[in-house]
């Protein structure tokens, strides 16, 4: 954190006002101020970083956390990933090069933080098994857009009246199930996870149009028996026959005559 101080100077008689700032480090320093040359003068520091050599100017007085922004830009690498190792050492970001000896030409090390190096492995392993499973979800795919395609015809001759085999559902039903038992086997997670889901769902559907084609073709006037039924049972109540309604006000009826009859 920088903090601003002024302090009259005299110059050849007259007032100058002069600004200091607090360096990171609890060095006081004077205030640079904005334009060419404000940042003072300026180094060239030879970063290693694996096989990797970078050459990176920098203000002298600039701090080893200011230097991670630069280095971010070069290697990728966010500031929180980065060490920075001078002479053996490694540095804060608070650190002044100049105070610790950083000069012109100097080498610092640049390490990648273990712990962020496991993240990004763990990351990687997570993408790459995430891309394997969508590949796995679209081969499924593929064959159960095959196998719908085999149902477009079979709904048309069911609709039609055209007798089916009852074998033509049955294989279509066991093919689907085994592409069920594919995907189910597919561990996935993230995108994947989603495709599978959606793709479970879409083979349970093409299942269930199966059976009810199934099931009509086995009985295809199955409809109209039900609505014959219907019909008959409504005819059936309308004539009285067999009705529940129809006898018992009768009955009810002759036995309270009789029973008034033998009272009198």
């Amino acid at each position: 954190m920088r903090r601003s101080s002024s302090k009259p100077a005299s110059n050849n008689g007259s007032k100058e006002r002069i600004e200091w700032e607090m360096r990171p480090g609890g060095m006081l320093v004077q205030k640079r101020e904005d334009g060419v040359g404000a940042a003072g003068p300026t180094i060239k520091i030879k970063v290693s970083h694996g096989s990797y050599q970078h050459e990176i100017t920098v203000p002298a007085q600039s701090t080893f956390g200011e230097l991670k922004k630069v280095l971010a830009q070069e290697t990728g690498l966010e500031p929180q990933e980065q060490r920075l190792l001078f002479r053996g050492k490694e540095k804060e970001n608070d650190e002044c090069l100049h105070m610790v000896g950083v000069k012109d030409m100097s080498k610092v090390l640049l390490l990648e933080d273990p712990a962020s190096k496991e993240r990004k492995l763990e990351q990687m392993k997570r993408d790459l098994g995430i891309s394997k499973a969508c590949e796995a979800v679209v081969r499924v795919k593929v064959e159960v857009d095959k196998l719908a395609e085999k149902v477009t015809p079979l709904e048309s001759a069911v609709h039609s009246g055209t007798k089916v085999a009852e074998k033509e559902f049955v294989v279509l039903t066991e093919l689907l199930m085994m592409q069920l038992l594919k995907l189910d086997s597919i561990e996935a997670e993230g995108e994947a996870k989603v495709k599978r889901r959606t793709e479970v769902r879409r083979v349970q559907n093409v299942v269930e149009t199966l059976d009810l084609l199934k099931a009509r073709n086995s009985n295809p006037f199955s409809e109209s028996s039900n609505a014959i039924s219907v019909t008959t049972q409504w005819e059936t109540f309308g004539s009285g026959l067999g009705s529940l309604k129809a006898p018992r006000p009768v009955t009810s009826s002759t036995k309270r005559t009789n029973d008034w009859e033998l009272f009198d």
